[in-house]
């Protein structure tokens, strides 16, 4: 018992670990787009969101009951160690992609490292396959796409509007604007995301037998789930963030406002029907509708082929690092320590790969995506000494003229001895 005790609370740790990175993973969803137009200063946004997210937290509780008892089928004999493989999946993914500025799903990451390490543990009885069409499949096909039309519809009657409108005018009104969106957005992936780890966790202790199945989740895993995300979402996910905002396409104030606007409606709404969707791909969806709304607006398709193809992936690939994970969590209380130490290493040398170079709120709006932040000024040697010939010097010699800095040359005084400054 106290084996099982021990194993539940490091379930329970990792769950909120996830949390934690999709906090930081999934901040540019709400907050791209307003950092790169200027409404909002980086860390102002970012703290923004990290508040309307645990608010969101206790707005509702449809996607945590639809992990928790619907997906997964709770009678079907999970342990501890199927859900503890699981997140390690997930988290995997989720900060590979980060590393590489990818704005994958942390939600189907974490579906498809619950769905593998299922699948390895008990087979195909302890998944609901016609849960995960509906729930899951078809809500990750169709949202991305009925947001990015949403966006594009918002974005060409938004210019209509104001086609004759002073652009300075109507942009300080958009970037306003913009600053709700965005909030509504941070409301929304809250009310999404925080979900998925309280029905991580509930599943857990469903497993265990702490809770009767069915139950809702309790009151401290809703506000542990959403203290998690709201740190994730305040660290910022810079390399995402500039991914969104500059590397898919260029977004004016108008395009982001109908861009946000498009996104939380879809996402809200989801909620309320108990889709567990991908907040992810439904702000993708409306940034690229907004980029192609605007005429002459353009999106860079080679890295939304890229973003399209981490999206396949996250399903597949966090299944099969679970199922492993899984595998060798099984063998016993050597095989959960390896999982978790095979998790830290897998951390620990991605954050040092990222501190190669770093992104962070000073260069995340660089219209260089690859050009530091600041370019230092060329040093040089204290001691080295120039000197350049100047007319005028006594008896027809060429007097030495110090040169500092770049500053105007001015010839010695005569019968001064000649002078070297150092730069």
């Amino acid at each position: 018992m106290e084996h099982i005790t021990l194993l539940v609370g490091v379930v329970i740790i990792t769950a909120l670990v996830f949390d934690f990175t999709n906090g930081f993973h999934d901040t540019a969803n709400a907050m791209a787009t307003t950092i790169s137009t200027g409404a909002l200063s980086p860390k102002v946004a970012v703290a923004m969101s990290a508040i309307l997210n645990l608010v969101g937290a206790f707005l509702s509780v449809e996607v945590a009951k639809a992990i928790s008892g619907g997906i997964i089928d709770e009678s079907a004999g999970l342990q501890p160690e199927v859900i503890f493989a699981a997140l390690v999946g997930a988290i995997l993914w989720n900060l590979l992609t980060w590393l590489l500025g990818l704005p994958s799903s942390s939600s189907h990451a974490l579906f498809g490292g619950l769905i593998g390490a299922t699948l390895m543990a008990v087979g195909t009885s302890g998944v609901n396959a016609g849960a995960v069409m509906s729930k899951v499949l078809l809500p990750a096909i169709a949202a991305p796409i009925v947001a990015g039309l949403a966006a594009w519809a918002a974005t060409r009657l938004t210019y209509r509007i104001n086609r004759n409108a002073d652009e300075k005018v109507s942009g300080k009104g958009y970037r306003a604007g913009q600053i709700a969106s965005a909030g509504l957005v941070s409301l929304a992936h809250g009310t999404n995301d925080a979900q998925k780890t309280m029905g991580v966790i509930t599943l857990t202790l469903i497993t265990v037998g702490a809770l009767a199945p069915g139950s809702n989740p309790p009151t401290w895993v809703i506000t542990s789930a959403g203290v998690a995300i709201a740190l994730g979402t305040y660290l910022g996910g810079w390399r995402i963030i500039r991914t969104m905002g500059k590397g898919l396409t260029d977004i004016q104030p108008p395009q982001g406002f109908a861009a946000q606007t498009s996104a939380a409606t879809v996402i809200l709404a989801s909620s309320n029907l108990g889709f567990s969707l991908s907040t992810t791909q439904v702000c993708s969806g409306s940034v690229m509708g907004a980029g192609l709304g605007r005429k002459g607006g353009t999106v860079r398709w080679s890295t939304a082929g890229r973003m399209a193809a981490a999206w396949g992936l996250t399903l597949p690939a966090a299944g099969l690092v679970a199922a492993a994970a899984e595998f060798l969590a099984r063998q016993g209380d050597w095989g959960v320590i390896a999982v978790g130490a095979v998790l830290v290493a897998g951390a620990g040398s991605m954050y040092l790969i990222s501190r190669r170079k770093p992104v962070d709120a000073s260069n995340v709006t660089a219209d260089d995506l690859d050009a530091p932040a600041t370019a230092a000024a060329p040093a040089c040697p204290a001691a080295q000494a120039v000197t350049v010939p100047a007319q005028g010097g006594p008896h027809g010699a060429p007097a030495l003229t110090p040169i500092a800095g770049g500053a105007p040359a001015t010839a010695g005084d005569a019968g001064s001895e000649p002078a070297a400054t150092a730069v």
